[in-house]
């Protein structure tokens, strides 16, 4: 199988993207990996309150398969004092129906080039996550992402910052391990 498993980065806002509101709102997820994560049915209304928040579809196909925001602007300073030139990902999820399947490896090493053409004035990408959650860690360290050793205090724990620098372009461009 390929690793870009024919996933398709989408932005919520775009009209034709509606059709997943469904599939969205039906993703289910473990106790174990609810405790990290917002569900569409909080998020989708977090991306109608707030401007700098923009929601993005991972779609496999006509099937969405995962969710993330985008956030932006001053409302990221608690996960990054340095926001000016900042794109914070949050509350990724991928539907427990479609996990296993290298759908989050896909959509992460796709987050770049989506963030480059959509925010052009980002120079990096960061994001937080609970040290409990070695899973997503993972994920975000084997594509791209890199650990400087920013921790802040989250309502669940102790969260790792993790960051992108979108200047170098290969960066997210291998996988490891």
């Amino acid at each position: 199988m390929s690793l870009n498993q024919h996933i398709s980065l989408l932005r919520y806002a775009d009209q034709h993207v509606e059709q997943f509101r469904d599939q969205l709102l039906g993703f289910q997820l473990p106790a174990e990996q609810l405790q990290f994560t917002g569900m569409p049915e909080e998020t989708l209304q977090d991306i109608k309150e707030d401007a700098g928040k923009e929601g993005v579809v991972i779609a496999h196909g006509e099937r969405a398969v995962g969710f993330f925001i985008l956030h932006t602007g001053e409302g990221i300073s608690d996960f990054f004092p340095d926001y000016g030139d900042a794109v914070l990902l949050r509350a990724f999820l991928m539907d427990y129906a479609s996990q296993g399947r290298g759908f989050a490896i896909a959509a992460m090493l796709q987050l770049p080039d989506f963030v480059r053409r959509h925010y052009p004035e980002a120079r990096q990408i960061v994001l937080a996550v609970n040290e409990r959650n070695t899973a997503a860690s993972q994920l975000y360290l084997r594509t791209g992402f890199q650990d400087h050793g920013l921790r802040r205090s989250g309502s669940k724990g102790l969260q790792l910052i993790l960051q992108y620098e979108l200047s170098s372009r290969s960066a997210g461009s291998s996988v490891h391990g």
